[in-house]
């Protein structure tokens, strides 16, 4: 009884074979077809080996919401070379609260050299030269948030020379913490001195040929710091002409959350414009001889995440490959065999109805008899 339900059961599954096999004695083969067939194994296995390129990498998704985040502060990263000593400038932060943020909260002034050594100066060179391939191919911050944590430092070097030459620069470094509210960051003449109507810089000890707001930034950043990561203003150098100048750099930030398969952290993008210009009060070019960064948050936050192919999808793409070139040749390669038997038909055909046939009284005929017969009549 078993062996019946056996045999009944495999008769059913024999029934719903959708693959029917044909023996090989009723195949018929031809050179067309194994050039085609070559040409189809070399296109799938050439298709498969992208594809399987294109899942193993990944892609950054953007998203884009309001960033309803008021309350938390804003970290600024700070890594500045002013052309002149530390005990003649100031930095701080005045923001739109009129809240004053004193250097002392969390920056440092080194005295150091301004000019670089040589190796400072090939990773200052190198920096550059990312920079302005970033602005070209916007592209590229994908593969650096990608590589976040993983690349090397984009920290100035320290200077590998023993240089016997005096400090005449100051390296103001370090972070602040500030509101989420437009602001303005400057490094200017003297220390800052708290004032009832907002602050001043106590700078009338310091003679106007002494000022030299020459400058390097060698890294300004919001937020959380992210090693491997470049910013717009980070290898930025700025000669000052004239010892009254003033340098502007007006700051629009952009709250992000970063995911990807390193790191997930929160930081800050942003974009700036530069501005430059020498302070004559006769001229009527008014203003206070400094750095100033102003900044401006956005309402708007961006959470970039890097996605990966799924392997469901990786294997429907890769079934459509193959099945879709073994599709595609076979109807071609059927319609070119249509199309050459008919091309070699309406030749045979004409070359025949040329073939002159002898007749018995010595005459030719160019017409095909209609029939031939073994016996005479």
């Amino acid at each position: 009884m078993r062996r019946l339900n056996r045999k009944k059961t495999l008769n059913l599954m024999k029934e719903l074979d959708a693959f029917p096999k044909v023996p090989e004695s009723y195949v018929e083969t031809s050179v067309s077809g194994g050039t085609v067939s070559l040409i189809a194994f070399t296109t799938i296995a050439f298709l498969t080996v992208m594809e399987f390129t294109v899942y193993r990498d990944t892609w950054m998704k953007y998203e884009y919401e309001v960033d309803k985040d008021f309350t938390s502060k804003l970290r600024i990263n700070i890594d500045i070379t002013v052309a002149m000593r530390c005990q003649y400038v100031g930095a701080d932060v005045l923001d739109l609260a009129e809240t004053m943020v004193a250097s002392a909260d969390g920056l440092i002034y080194e005295p150091v050299i301004f000019d670089l050594s040589p190796q400072q100066k090939e990773w200052q060179r190198m920096l550059q030269l990312i920079q302005s391939r970033l602005q070209e191919e916007h592209s590229l911050q994908d593969v650096i948030f990608k590589s976040a944590f993983k690349s090397a430092s984009t920290a100035l070097p320290p200077r590998e020379d023993n240089s016997l030459q005096s400090p005449d620069a100051c390296r103001i470094h370090g972070h602040l913490y500030v509101n989420k509210v437009a602001g303005n960051f400057h490094i200017t003449v003297g220390k800052a001195i708290p004032h009832p109507r907002g602050h001043a810089h106590l700078a009338a000890l310091v003679s106007h040929e002494s000022y030299n707001f020459s400058h390097r930034i060698d890294h300004l950043s919001f937020g959380e710091l992210i090693p491997g990561i470049i910013n717009p203003l980070d290898g930025t150098e700025k000669i000052a002409s004239d010892h009254n100048q003033m340098f502007q750099y007006f700051i629009t930030i952009v709250p992000t959350k970063l995911h990807t398969y390193k790191i997930s952290a929160e930081t800050h993008q942003f974009s700036v414009t530069e501005r430059e210009r020498v302070i004559n009060h006769a001229a009527g070019s008014h203003g206070v001889s400094g750095i100033f960064m102003k900044y401006d948050i956005s309402s708007l936050m961006v959470t970039v995440t890097e996605e990966h192919m799924p392997f469901w999808q990786f294997l429907v793409r890769l079934c459509g490959i193959i099945g879709g070139i073994f599709s595609t040749t076979g109807i071609l390669h059927g319609f070119g065999r249509f199309v050459a038997e008919i091309i070699f038909c309406r030749f045979r055909l004409g070359s025949s109805k040329s073939t002159s046939v002898p007749l018995p009284d010595g005459h030719t005929s160019n017409h095909l008899p209609l029939s031939t017969d073994n016996s005479t009549h």
